[in-house]
C-alpha cells in the first residue's frame, strides 16, 4: 500500500488540478514556487496573487455574455466588485483596471472613491452603488461623490426614511435604487432580512412617494440572498419573487432599468469542489428574460456585486510547523508559527472551509494531524480537511532538519478586515508579512512587500504603552 502523502492526494482527488501542481515533492500555486517564496520572504506569510482578480471579473462577464446570447437577452450586464470583501488599494485598482463597477457599504468607502478620483484611477462614469444603512457621514460622502462629477452614483434605499435625505440633496436629479428585503432560510434566527424594504409595502411606497417626483428617479431594484447563488429551492424561490416585484414596479416606473442580483457565486474551497457556473447563470438570465417577455416588459440591465468570487481565490496564508506534540494515542498536534484564530477568523467563527495543503514533504508518509496556533485559546486549531474529514499531513518529527510548511488557499476575502489588519490580535500574535504577486509584460512574476510583519513597538503603541 502506498503511504506517501502525494499518493493519498492523487488517489483521493482528481489531482493535480488548477491552480495546484507538485514538482519534486513541493507545491506550486499558479506556477509560483512556494518553497522558494518562503525562503525569500520567510514565514508566516500572506500572499495576494493579483492576476486572478481580473481573471474572475472577466469570467463573470463571459458567463453572463454567454447566457444572454443563448436566450437573446437585449440589455447589458455590468460587473461590480463588492468592496467590503477586501478594501485594499491593490484589490480595487486591479478591479478598476478591468472596468469593474463598485458596490459600497459604509461612509469610509466614499472616501476611498474620492481618493481614487484624485489619483485619476477611477472614471467618472463608473457605477457607484451605495448599499447599507446610511449614517449622516455616509449621506455626506454620497453627496461629495456626486459633486465631484460621478454621474452614476446610485444610493440604494435600505429603509423608507432615507428618501427624505435625498430630497434635500443639492442636485437637480438624484438616481436611487431600492433594496427588496428577502426571506431568510429556515435555519436562521429570523424570518426576513433586516436589510431592505419589505415587499408588502414596496409598491405603495413607490406609487405614493416616488412616482412623478420632480427630483428622485428610481433606477435600480436590488435584492441580496445571504447564502449566495446556489442551486437550491430557496434561491430559485427568492429569485422568482424578486423578478416579479421588479416587473410590477417597472410597469409603473419608466425610469427603472436595472436589477441588481445580490449574493455571490461560490469559490473553490475544496479539491472536490464542483459548481456549474454556466448552468446557474443561464438559468438566472432565462428566468428574468421569460418573465419580462411574458409581461411585455423591457428586460433590465443586470448588475452583480461579486466580492468573494472576485478576490477570494487570490489569497493564501503560509505557516511553518514549529514542532509536534503527542497528547494521547490518537492525536498528534502540529504547532504553527502564527494564529489561525486571528489570521483566518472565518475558520473558527464560521467553520469556513479553505483548501489546506502542505508546501513540501509530499513524498513523506502521512498521518492524521491537528494544526494548533500560537494563542492560548482552545479554539485556535484546525482538525478537518475541506471536505469535513480528518486532516492528514506529511509525517514530521521535532528532529527534522527541514520544517514542514502548510498553506491555506483561497483566503483572499474578508479575513484581513475581520481580524483587524494591523491592529491588536489575540495574545498579541503579530499579523504576518503580506506580499503582492503580479506578472510583468514578459509573464515574469513580480513581488512587492505590501506590509511587514507587525513589530512589538507598533502593537504596544496601539495599546498605549
Amino acid at each position: 500500500m502506498n503511504r506517501k502523502f502525494i499518493d493519498l492526494i492523487s488517489q483521493t482527488y482528481d489531482f493535480p488540478q488548477a491552480p495546484f501542481e507538485v514538482n519534486n515533492g513541493e507545491l506550486f500555486f499558479h506556477d509560483i514556487d512556494l518553497k522558494k517564496l518562503i525562503h525569500r520572504f520567510g514565514s508566516p506569510l500572506k500572499l495576494t496573487y493579483l492576476p486572478i482578480i481580473g481573471e474572475q471579473i472577466e469570467k463573470s462577464r463571459e458567463l453572463f455574455r454567454s447566457a444572454m446570447d443563448k436566450c437573446g437577452y437585449k440589455q447589458p450586464y455590468q460587473a461590480s466588485y463588492c468592496t467590503k470583501s477586501a478594501h485594499f488599494s491593490h484589490v480595487l485598482e486591479e478591479a478598476l483596471a478591468h472596468d469593474s463597477h463598485l458596490e459600497l457599504s459604509s461612509a469610509f468607502d466614499t472616501d476611498i472613491i474620492l481618493k481614487l478620483h484624485k489619483k485619476g484611477q477611477i472614471a467618472l462614469d463608473t457605477y457607484i452603488i451605495c448599499n447599507g444603512y446610511k449614517t449622516s457621514e455616509y449621506f455626506a460622502g454620497i453627496q461629495r461623490m456626486m459633486r465631484v462629477g460621478f454621474t452614476n452614483v446610485i444610493p440604494v434605499l435600505d429603509c423608507m426614511t432615507e428618501l427624505k435625505v435625498y430630497e434635500t440633496f443639492d442636485a437637480d436629479q438624484v438616481n436611487i435604487g431600492i433594496r427588496m428585503a428577502t426571506e431568510e432560510e429556515s435555519q436562521f434566527d429570523f424570518y426576513t432580512s433586516r436589510f431592505g424594504i419589505r415587499k408588502a409595502g414596496l409598491l405603495d411606497f413607490y406609487r405614493y412617494r416616488i412616482h412623478g417626483h420632480p427630483k428622485i428617479k428610481l433606477k435600480m431594484l436590488h435584492f441580496f440572498v445571504y447564502t449566495g447563488i446556489q442551486d437550491s429551492a430557496y434561491y430559485w424561490n427568492e429569485l422568482h419573487k424578486n423578478v416579479k416585484t421588479y416587473i410590477e414596479i417597472k410597469q409603473l416606473c419608466p425610469s427603472l432599468e436595472a436589477l441588481n442580483l445580490g449574493g455571490g457565486l461560490p469559490i473553490q474551497n475544496s479539491l472536490e469542489f464542483e459548481f456549474d457556473y454556466q448552468y446557474m447563470i443561464d438559468e438566472i438570465v432565462n428566468i428574468i428574460k421569460n418573465y419580462c417577455t411574458e409581461m411585455n416588459v423591457a428586460e433590465p440591465t443586470l448588475f452583480s456585486e461579486f466580492g468573494s468570487f472576485i478576490v477570494g481565490e487570490s489569497g493564501a496564508c503560509v505557516f511553518k510547523v514549529m514542532g509536534t506534540k503527542r497528547q494521547n494515542d490518537r492525536e498528534t498536534w502540529y504547532i504553527v508559527d502564527n494564529t489561525l484564530i486571528s489570521t483566518l477568523p472565518d475558520m473558527w467563527s464560521k467553520k469556513q472551509n479553505f483548501i489546506m495543503l502542505p508546501i513540501n514533504k509530499w513524498n513523506n508518509e502521512y498521518q492524521k494531524a491537528i494544526i494548533g496556533g500560537l494563542t492560548c485559546d482552545n479554539d485556535d486549531f484546525y482538525s478537518f480537511s475541506s471536505e469535513g474529514m480528518d486532516s492528514f499531513l506529511p509525517t514530521v518529527t521535532n528532529e527534522d532538519v527541514e520544517p514542514l510548511y502548510i498553506g491555506f488557499f483561497h483566503t483572499g476575502a474578508y479575513q484581513e478586515t475581520l481580524s483587524g489588519f494591523g491592529g491588536v490580535h489575540h495574545c498579541l500574535i503579530p499579523s504576518p508579512k503580506h506580499i503582492l504577486i503580479d506578472k510583468n509584460e514578459d509573464g515574469e512574476f513580480v513581488y512587492e512587500v505590501f506590509a511587514q510583519e507587525q513589530k512589538a513597538k507598533n502593537v504596544l503603541n496601539l495599546l498605549g504603552y
